[in-house]
């Protein structure tokens, strides 16, 4: 992994396509000028005597109008209020309503305001106080359709989502089945090996690890979510094996509350995280790896200080990556990357 003065993989919200929301501001455009055409040709008694006089100005001006009023609501209630999803639910609906109350209210003035201008007859104050209500009713409308083209919008993220998932489980299974040909021969080969160096009991307890280690593999191949008490037991076998290696210089701490142990994380989540560790910084006498695991509110940290190698194992680059596609796919987080005051850190959500 390349690192960077700060990194954060956040979700970047989706929107509703333009092309949407001006085709429904020209259907609701077309709807509300409809009876000012049929009125200008005498499909329709005339009500010039309440309603100013419909004429080609007046009918394409309250189109536009109509069409630049309903495609602001939609643009807004759809899209650019999401902007501020993350706030408190109060503090995002009192916004909501107040900002959809200023948009109509300064859409009706500047059409009072910009008629008798561009039309160039004033507007009959008869129609004034109905106009008010006619907005009014169609704002309703426009936020009752943006709601449904968001609903519409979330339920089909929710099936590309179930369908990504069940894709990426089809491939571990298919992962799993190559990494099984033999499991049992593999067990009895070192079962065997454990045997001939049975005196060796540094020997013994590693090749047990091993064992260990690929057991847990294989039975939580099929399980996406494990919790962090499991993860912690296999990580320790894992840990064993590196400290055989490396010896004093590499050390790791836990520090996690008890009541986070039952929670879940994606499988092997936390060994991937003390491996890249591992991969990426040096590791020696004068500058041993300290790794630290701990939990902090409803996320638990996994970090290092960094020390990069001068020479970068061979690798695809990707783990953090596929890690993050996992997290959200499976508990619908991302997780957060940062590597302030040379501290590499990734937190992951609990909650």
């Amino acid at each position: 992994m390349v690192f960077v003065n700060k990194t954060v993989i956040i979700l970047t919200t989706k929107f509703i396509k333009q092309k949407v929301l001006l085709g429904i501001a020209l259907i609701i455009a077309t709807l509300l000028t409809l009876p000012r055409i049929l009125t200008m040709y005498g499909v329709i008694d005339d009500l010039s005597f309440a309603f100013t006089t419909a004429t080609i100005k007046d009918i394409v001006f309250r189109f536009l109008w109509f069409t630049f009023f309903s495609w602001l609501l939609l643009e807004f209630n759809a899209n650019t209020k999401y902007f501020y999803s993350k706030f408190q639910n109060v503090l995002k609906g009192f916004l909501t309503v107040l900002i959809n109350i200023a948009l109509y209210l300064s859409s009706l003035h500047l059409f009072f305001f910009l008629y008798p201008k561009l039309v160039g007859e004033p507007m009959v104050k008869e129609e004034q106080g109905l106009t008010y209500f006619v907005y009014f009713i169609v704002a309703i409308i426009i936020i009752f359709i943006a709601k449904i083209l968001r609903y519409q919008l979330s339920l089909k993220e929710k099936l590309i989502e179930q369908e990504t998932l069940k894709q990426q489980s089809l491939q571990n299974e298919l992962m799993a089945l190559k990494n099984q040909v033999n499991p049992h021969f593999l067990f009895n080969s070192l079962n065997s090996l454990s045997a001939l160096v049975k005196e060796n009991k540094d020997a013994t307890n590693f090749i047990n690890k091993l064992s260990s280690m690929y057991r847990y593999i294989l039975q939580s191949s099929k399980r996406d979510l494990v919790s962090i008490e499991e993860e912690l037991k296999f990580l320790s076998s894992y840990i064993h094996l590196i400290k055989t290696r490396y010896r004093n210089r590499f050390n790791i701490t836990y520090n996690i509350d008890e009541k986070w142990m039952k929670k879940e994380v994606p499988v092997l989540a936390l060994q991937l995280l003390v491996e890249n560790a591992i991969k990426h910084n040096e590791i020696s006498e004068e500058n041993p790896l300290q790794v630290n695991i701990y939990s902090d509110d409803e996320f638990i940290i996994i970090e290092n200080e960094i020390r990069p190698r001068k020479s970068l194992a061979s690798g695809t680059g990707n783990g953090l990556l596929n890690l993050n596609k996992r997290y959200y796919a499976l508990k619908k987080k991302h997780i957060s990357i940062s590597n302030e005051n040379n501290t590499f850190k990734v937190k992951l959500s609990l909650n």
